[in-house]
């Protein structure tokens, strides 16, 4: 197999797990996967990102604050959201979230059943380890562009050691929270966080794949 294949298979394997198993992962295993993403370009090799993990007691007492946060309305973003989706990206949008409800069993006109299934973004799916990724306010969009990369190569990292992962920008709406609760200072930019850990296969949640666009539609090649 060839070093491309393996990337390739490490990218259609990776998808973002909403059901995981409570076991811890061992420090190693994450010591070994922040090593190997800490390897993406940025510009300047600035390396914008810092990573505080929740582990054991820590991410119940994040679990807890986050749901104190949503009840006070603590809400508010480093970075705006998207102002709307239109055209392919609203119908993606829509096919990964019916893929979901249908999963769980939602069906169309619930919305207490989505709204539910929402609000497990603000509980990390029952995640082991939350991942708080922050990025140097200074460098403003192309800090936050250059996280991204750190992100995803967290996740393949992550799925190269059969470690499941998903990445949210949810709890990124509680920005005020993250910072008091991770001592984020005002030099610091809430991005997102990535719940981490053991997937639950057997979870209905994690039994379907998000499909990707055919080439023609998003990529042309100049000669």
């Amino acid at each position: 197999m060839t070093d491309y294949d393996t990337l390739f298979s490490l990218l259609k394997a990776r998808h973002s797990c909403r059901a995981f198993k409570p076991d811890q992962i061992a420090r190693a295993d994450i010591e070994a996967i922040l090593t190997a993403a800490q390897r993406v370009p940025s510009w300047c090799n600035a390396q914008p990102w810092q990573v505080q993990i929740t582990s054991g007691a820590s991410t119940e007492e994040l679990r807890e604050g986050m749901a104190k946060a949503i009840a006070e309305g603590r809400s508010g973003s480093d970075l705006p959201f998207p102002t709307g989706y239109t055209g392919a990206h609203r119908d993606r949008r829509r096919t990964c979230g019916w893929q979901l409800y249908e999963a769980v069993g939602v069906e169309k006109g619930d919305r207490s059943g989505s709204a539910r299934e929402m609000m497990k973004n603000y509980s990390f799916f029952g995640a082991p380890h939350v991942a708080m990724i922050s990025s140097g306010a200074e460098l403003g969009p192309y800090g936050a562009l250059d996280t991204g990369g750190f992100i995803t190569a967290f996740c393949l990292a992550a799925q190269a050691r059969g470690i499941a992962t998903i990445a949210q920008a949810a709890p990124a709406g509680f920005a005020p929270f993250l910072h008091d609760h991770f001592s984020l200072g005002d030099d610091r930019l809430a991005l997102c966080v990535i719940s981490f850990g053991y997937a639950d296969s057997d979870h209905p949640a994690n039994s379907f794949r998000t499909e990707r666009a055919p080439l023609e539609d998003w990529a042309s090649i100049l000669d």
